[in-house]
């Protein structure tokens, strides 16, 4: 009989330094999961849901090469609701069956526990694929700071950003655990490896006992 490896479900608001963490978690063998990227593969040159955005808005959102200008996308869905919602309903699920396919072989795997890397991880239903959830916690101050140098966008945008996301109180409140990232690296560092001993204490006992 074998057991399957933990998923930790790791989240925050935008520039919480989400895949910072994940790094430092993977240089201490712990593979992950990263759900933006999994969202851009899925619309991607090719996929369905490309064609579905492509159909509704026009072939003004792509470049040159045939690719999701993804930045005139968030203009339109942040703008409205109603096509936030809709462009939710197309990708969301796509974007969900992608996650449970790469998180499972991530189970299946020798690592005493595995990341899945996402933003809107109680925002939308990811939630219901890990068993433990981290959330990378920062200032709001800082987060618009961190997203004005990061994307290049005003101060306005960038609050407005935040707004469309759960309430930092919110998300805390659905914590299991908290990394504060609001010092420097080796502060961070040191929370992750502290964190990470203490997974390995939760989960690899049980995984090893199972394996057997």
């Amino acid at each position: 009989m074998t057991s399957t490896a933990p998923i930790i479900g790791v989240t925050g608001g935008i520039a919480s330094g989400k895949s910072t963490v994940a790094d430092m978690f993977a240089e201490l063998g712990i593979p992950w999961v990263d759900a933006d990227i999994v969202a851009r593969d899925i619309v991607a040159p090719g996929e369905p849901a490309l064609d579905e955005i492509v159909a509704r808005y026009g072939n003004s959102l792509l470049d040159v090469h045939g690719e999701l200008q993804r930045r005139a996308l968030r203009d339109i869905v942040f703008a409205d609701d109603g096509e936030r919602q809709w462009l939710e309903s197309v990708t969301h699920p796509r974007i969900r069956q992608r996650l449970r396919e790469r998180l499972e072989a991530i189970r299946q795997g020798a690592a005493p526990y595995g990341l899945l890397v996402s933003p809107l991880l109680f925002e939308t239903d990811q939630v219901s694929l890990v068993d433990r959830r981290l959330v990378i916690d920062v200032p709001e101050a800082l987060q618009v700071s961190r997203t004005q140098a990061r994307d290049e966008v005003s101060e306005a945008q960038a609050h407005a950003i935040l707004a469309a996301q759960m309430p930092r109180q919110e998300r805390l409140a659905l914590a299991d655990d908290v990394i504060e990232n609001n010092g420097d690296m080796t502060t961070l560092k040191a929370q992750v490896a502290k964190l990470d001993a203490r997974y390995r204490q939760l989960f690899d006992a049980t995984h090893q006992e199972h394996s057997l």
